[in-house]
């Protein structure tokens, strides 16, 4: 028959059976504290490894930061650059005009030379007024360019 503490009635007694309890606790309790300290291993290597992803983030956003400045400056001297090169060319061009309206004034004055000299044309005077278009325009300094 089964005693109340489940063991069958002469084959085991409540001493034994309460130190079989005793060790299945203990047993227990060891592999509890085991998984306990387990636990508290594997949340510490969790918050490592995210405390080392979070430094490694911000060591990536300050290098990123940075190259950002450093473009942004880059930037600007190229746009100030290009600014400087445009102005230029403007006066370029427009000195380009100049001297093609000079060169083409200078062409009528050969072409009416020509002629007068060939007895083709009769002087009006027109020579007098032309000839200090004949000098040399004065040239602008180098550094007039640089910005």
């Amino acid at each position: 028959m089964a005693s109340p503490n489940g063991t069958c009635s002469g084959s085991s007694s409540p001493f034994t059976n309460s130190g079989l309890d005793e060790d299945l606790q203990a047993e227990m309790d060891r592999k509890k504290r085991k998984r306990m300290l387990s636990n508290r291993e594997s949340a510490r290597r969790s918050r490592m490894r995210k405390q080392q992803h979070l430094d490694e983030l911000t060591a990536d956003a300050s290098l990123l930061n940075r190259e950002n400045g450093q473009l942004r400056t880059n930037l600007s001297l190229r746009t100030h650059h290009c600014l400087a090169m445009e102005a230029q060319n403007a006066v370029l061009r427009t000195r380009a005009w100049e001297l093609a309206s000079r060169l083409n004034s200078l062409n009528e004055i050969r072409q009416y030379l020509f002629l007068r000299n060939t007895g083709a044309g009769a002087s009006d005077g027109l020579l007098d007024i032309l000839l200090p278009n004949l000098q040399p325009m004065m040239m602008a300094p180098q550094d007039m360019f640089r910005y």
